[in-house]
């Protein structure tokens, strides 16, 4: 088992116990961001969450990042109105990315559904290495988004 897979597999049940009858979003999306960042240690993890018709900077680990985002554009709003994970192992070859650090060259967005199947944040992570993220990660962080399922 390589490794990325091994800290992924043992990182889910922890998440999953720390979150468990948890119903604060915000507190849960924090923790998960704190424990995801921490774990893999990747460049930047955090939430974008969707409000009055845009995504929203929510808890985050790493240096500062663009607080508002349009739907279908950047990396997090296409995934956002795409409904689907993307992922991407080169930023600069990514039509409309938003460089909120120039030191971002790969990302992966996964989108975060509500009991209802509504897109209600994504899950947004960054690398400063080219092609950091691959099919492991696209399996194991949707697993991780399937755990942050709110009641609409």
């Amino acid at each position: 088992m390589n490794e990325k897979k091994k800290k992924y597999e043992e990182l889910l049940p922890q998440v999953a116990a720390l979150i468990d009858g948890e119903e604060d979003c915000v507190s849960v999306m924090a923790n998960v961001a704190a424990a995801l960042h921490h774990t893999m240690g990747f460049f930047w993890t955090g939430f974008y969450v969707v409000a009055d018709g845009e995504l929203r900077l929510g808890p985050f680990q790493g240096p500062v990042a663009c607080m508002h985002i349009a739907r279908g554009r950047g990396v997090c709003g296409t995934a956002w109105d795409r409904g689907e994970t993307i992922v991407v192992p080169d930023v600069e070859q990514f039509p409309g990315h938003i460089a909120c650090s120039s030191l971002s060259r790969s990302e992966i967005v996964v989108p975060v559904r509500d009991s209802s199947g509504n897109i209600w944040a994504v899950l947004d992570i960054d690398s400063k290495e080219l092609g950091t993220f691959d099919d492991t990660d696209r399996q194991y962080l949707e697993q991780l988004a399937g755990l942050l399922m709110f009641q609409n």
